[in-house]
C-alpha cells in the first residue's frame, strides 16, 4: 500500500490541504475542532509528512550535525542531552559524527555535515586542528562546547570554567592538609587551563615546589601508567588531581595494585562528575562541570544564530562545583 498523503489528510478531515499544512505547522490561525479533525486523520492515517518535500520548500534541512571529539567519554552524554531537549523542542534532530574515528580514517571532519545541507553545527570537545572549521563556519552557524582553542570569527563557545573547577579542587585538597599533590595533565586548550589553574593555586598556598605534574592522554590507561610513574618516587604524593574522571579510574587502579588504600592511603579526584563518578564502588570525588547546562547554552546559541545570522562570537562559561564523595580524606599523620 502506498504512504497516506497530505491530500488524504484533507480528504479524511474534510478540509483543504493548506488547512493541514498550518496545523502540521503548528499555526495559531486554525479553530480547535478543525486542528482536532486534521490531527485525528493524521492518526488514523498513520500519516507522517515528508521530510525531504518539508526542506525543499523551507529550504531547510531541521537537523543539526554534531560532530563529537571522541564517543568514548561519558560525559558527553550529558551535555548530548541537554542539547538534544532544547533542539528537539524546536523542531530540529542531530545527526552525530564522530571526530576521532573520521580522523583515523582520514575522513573531512565536517564536510559531510554540509553535504547534508544541515542547517547548523556543534563541535563538542577538543579538535587537534580548529582550522578546519573555517570553511563550514563560512557557510552554516557553528557552536562549539566544551572546548576553548581559538575559533573562526562568528562562532560562539560555550564551556566549563576550567580554571576555576581546578582551583576548586586544589583549595579542598590543600584545606584537607596535603602538600604533596599531583596533577594528572591532559592536553588542548583545556587541559593547559587545568594544569596553569592547579600550579597558581598550589603557588597561592607557598606549595610550589610541590606541586607536580604528570602528562597522560586522558584515557583510563594513560591515567594509569601515568600513576605509576608517580608512586614510585620517593617522594610520591598523598593527593591525585586527575583532568578527567576517566583519567581517575586508571589513578584508582593503578593504587589498587600497588596496595595503597584509597583516600586513606592517597586521596584522588576526578573532573567531569561523570555517570561513572557516582558509582557506589567507585564514588569519586570530583567536578561538576554543568554538563547537560552547557549543552543547553550550546543549543540556545545555535538556536539564536539560526535567526539572527552575523554578529561577533560570544564565550559563555559555566560555573563548575566541586562534589566531595569518598576518595578524599586528610594525609595520615606521618605524611
Amino acid at each position: 500500500m502506498r504512504p497516506p498523503t497530505i491530500r488524504d489528510v484533507a480528504d479524511r478531515a474534510g478540509v483543504s490541504k493548506s488547512l493541514v499544512s498550518l496545523v502540521l505547522r503548528g499555526s495559531e490561525q486554525v479553530r480547535a475542532e478543525k486542528r482536532e479533525a486534521v490531527l485525528r486523520a493524521v492518526r488514523e492515517l498513520g500519516y507522517r509528512p515528508n521530510a525531504a518535500a518539508r526542506s525543499l520548500s523551507e529550504q531547510r534541512s531541521r537537523t543539526v550535525g554534531v560532530l563529537l571529539n571522541d564517543l568514548r567519554n561519558p560525559w558527553y552524554v550529558d551535555l548530548l542531552d541537554g542539547l538534544n531537549s532544547l533542539l528537539h523542542a524546536s523542531g530540529l534532530h542531530m545527526l552525530l559524527a564522530d571526530a576521532r574515528l573520521n580522523r583515523r580514517v582520514g575522513h573531512d571532519l565536517a564536510g559531510p555535515f554540509l553535504d547534508l545541507r544541515a542547517d547548523g553545527l556543534v563541535v563538542v570537545g577538543t579538535l587537534p586542528d580548529p582550522a578546519a572549521l573555517d570553511a563550514v563556519a563560512a557557510r552554516i552557524p557553528v557552536v562549539v562546547a566544551a572546548a576553548r582553542e581559538p575559533v573562526p570569527a562568528g562562532v560562539d563557545v560555550v564551556a566549563n570554567d576550567d580554571e576555576r573547577g581546578a582551583r576548586l579542587v586544589t583549595e579542598h585538597l590543600v584545606g584537607l592538609g596535603h602538600r604533596r599533590i599531583a596533577h594528572l595533565g591532559g592536553y588542548g586548550a583545556v587541559g593547559e587551563l587545568r594544569r596553569r589553574s592547579f600550579e597558581a593555586t598550589m603557588g597561592a598556598h607557598g606549595l610550589a615546589d610541590r606541586a607536580v605534574v604528570e602528562p597522560c592522554d586522558m584515557t583510563e590507561e594513560g591515567g594509569y601508567r601515568a600513576t605509576v610513574r608517580l608512586l614510585a618516587r620517593s617522594d610520591r604524593p598523598t593527593a591525585v588531581f586527575a583532568v578527567n574522571d576517566i583519567t581517575c579510574v586508571g589513578a584508582l587502579s593503578a593504587a589498587e595494585e600497588l596496595g595503597l588504600r584509597v583516600p586513606h592511603d592517597l586521596s584522588v579526584v576526578g573532573y567531569d562528575n561523570t555517570s561513572i563518578s557516582r558509582l557506589r564502588h567507585l564514588w569519586l570525588t570530583t567536578v561538576d562541570h554543568a554538563g547537560h547546562e552547557v549543552g543547553r547554552r550550546a543549543a540556545r546559541c545555535l538556536l539564536d544564530r539560526l535567526e539572527r545570522p552575523g554578529g561577533e562570537g560570544r564565550v559563555q562559561l559555566a560555573a563548575p562545583t566541586l562534589e566531595v564523595r569518598g576518595t578524599t580524606a586528610p594525609p595520615r599523620g606521618d605524611d
